[in-house]
């Protein structure tokens, strides 16, 4: 066998094996940046069921009279701030502004609520016993959501960086993705004060 056949064999070689590799790793990708987005749909998924809560509970309280309007219309314009965010899970602004949106709507939401407990009819009514009771389980929910989706980018975040997936992700323009941070100051114990006589 001549040097020229021995060489192209071992180029041929080569380049089967460098493509075997790239498609290996690209699939990896897939799945993985796929694993991504359907945890984040999920917390979507439960930020939509807290809206939908949300919205049900604001209307009893508009039905209820002389309720603290300026309260309500805060919610009901945090609330659409938060719905019209559309996130790319790609891009940490985009996560950042979403969850400033989350959080201002669920600060006006206690805020709401806080007020609620000033009107002992409205406290009575049962879509307002069953809104409290499913709103706690869907807070759960979305903080199980947002830790699921923190596993998979992780997931991905590690496929992306590790030799030599490093090398393909590159080149197929998989790039790291942020994590869903804690709200800000959240780090810090709230103060608790009782007023007891």
């Amino acid at each position: 066998m001549s040097t020229s056949k021995l060489t192209l064999i071992v180029i041929a070689v080569l380049l089967l094996f460098v493509g075997g590799c790239g498609c290996n790793s690209y699939n990896g990708l897939i799945n993985v940046d796929q694993g991504v987005k359907n945890a984040w749909s999920n917390v979507e998924t439960n930020y939509q069921r807290r809206t939908d809560l949300y919205n049900s509970v604001i209307k009893v309280i508009e039905g209820s009279a002389n309720f603290e309007k300026s309260t309500l219309k805060e919610v009901i314009n945090a609330r659409a701030n938060a719905t019209k965010i559309q996130v790319d899970v790609n891009d940490s602004a985009s996560l950042a502004r979403f969850q400033q949106a989350q959080g201002q709507l669920q600060s006006s939401f206690s805020r709401l609520m806080a007020v609620a407990e000033n009107y002992p009819d409205l406290k009575t009514t049962q879509q307002f016993k069953d809104f409290q009771t499913q709103i706690e389980g869907t807070e759960n929910r979305i903080n199980v959501a947002r830790r699921d989706f923190n596993q998979q980018v992780n997931v991905y975040n590690l496929a992306v960086k590790r030799f030599p997936n490093n090398i393909f992700a590159g080149i197929f323009g998989y790039h790291e993705k942020p994590y869903y941070k804690s709200d800000p100051g959240s780090e810090n114990a709230p103060e608790i004060h009782f007023d007891i006589k």
